[in-house]
């Protein structure tokens, strides 16, 4: 297939964003979608680690349900062309043409079970995703229902407040493995999307797998809100929040933060609100809730088992935070009395 706008079957859809590779441009036909890489080396060379790690995971999971398949590759004119699967629209996207309004907690419950088997499968082949975010979670379909919204939120325009969309199947895949890597001691570089960035990477001490898990609670909650829970661009200002929204961080953590996070540290605690860069910083900060408020204020039931099920995801200390298989089979997904009929 190809990618030129003349034929009337295969169109250039648009730019999938400026993610790992730089710009991308997604290309479809009626099944297939086309990813393809612009010519430079590091962008060629992170293309090149996604496809060996979709063949592996291709290899691995035979029903090919957790993770977006790959169909194909090949080099044009030195731009790296990957074709997978076609399928429907990220989360994000989702969520975005939602007027950023929550999606239902049984929804909520399917999309995490899912994802966190992805993860669990994912670490049992040794290989961390270390971007994690609802832009890289897309659902199977692109059906929709629209039912009634109760909570018409202000945000919403007028017409369309009365409406949400609700998607028609809860089935998800993960998707951009260009900066996934196998685990090795001692990774310090600086992964992750920074609103889903655990508190190990910021504080530059060596990460693992729990640092998918840390991101898979931040989507767990942005699921339940609508909204990113870290709404930050600044590494003091995302530890404050977490103080805001999770308690106060490890002394023991804080102590071992390398030379490059030490600065946000004095004697032994986060360096907030003095080491604040504006008021409004410190404002941002100051109006986020507790998480079992936030919580509450969007789930009906089963509220009390998801934030038990968010504080153990959200653990600071790596050591201590659930294992996806540990996650999965946590009360919020077993405890089958409490499921609307």
């Amino acid at each position: 297939m190809g990618c030129s706008s003349s034929s009337s079957q295969d169109k250039i859809h648009s730019k999938m964003g400026e993610g790992t590779f730089g710009q991308v441009l997604e290309c479809w036909d009626r099944e297939r979608a086309v990813k393809i890489v612009r010519g430079i080396k590091k962008y060629r060379e992170a293309a090149m680690i996604e496809v060996d790690v979709l063949q592996q995971l291709g290899r691995h999971d035979k029903g090919g349900n957790r993770c977006v398949q790959i169909r194909n590759w090949f080099d044009y004119r030195n731009h790296i062309c990957i074709v997978f699967e076609k399928l429907g629209p990220s989360l994000y996207d989702f969520l975005r043409k939602n007027n950023y309004r929550s999606f239902p907690i049984d929804l909520v419950r399917e999309i995490g079970r899912q994802l966190l088997e992805c993860v669990a499968f994912m670490h049992d082949l040794h290989l961390i995703h270390t971007d994690l975010k609802p832009e890289n979670i897309l659902l199977v379909s692109s059906e929709y229902l629209k039912v009634p919204d109760y909570k018409v939120s202000a945000k919403s325009p007028k017409d369309s407040s009365y409406y949400k969309r609700i998607p028609k199947s809860s089935a998800i895949k993960v998707i951009d493995f260009g900066s996934t890597t196998y685990d090795r001691q001692d990774q310090s570089y600086i992964v992750s999307t920074r609103h889903y960035r655990a508190p190990e990477v910021i504080l530059g001490l060596g990460w693992s797998y729990p640092c998918d898990i840390w991101s898979v609670g931040c989507i767990l909650v942005e699921l339940c809100s609508g909204e990113a829970l870290f709404q930050t661009h600044e590494n003091l200002e995302h530890l404050a929040m977490m103080e805001k929204v999770l308690g106060p961080l490890p002394q023991h953590m804080l102590k071992k933060a390398d030379r490059h996070a030490e600065k946000y540290v004095r004697r032994g605690r986060l360096d907030w609100p003095e080491g604040a860069t504006s008021r409004d910083s410190i404002k941002a900060v100051l109006k986020l809730p507790r998480l079992q408020n936030l919580i509450m204020q969007h789930v009906d039931h089963s509220a009390g088992d998801l934030i038990h099920l968010l504080q153990g995801l959200l653990r600071y200390d790596p050591a201590e935070r659930l294992s996806a298989k540990e996650a999965l089979r946590h009360p919020f997904f077993t405890r089958d009395h409490l499921r609307r009929l």
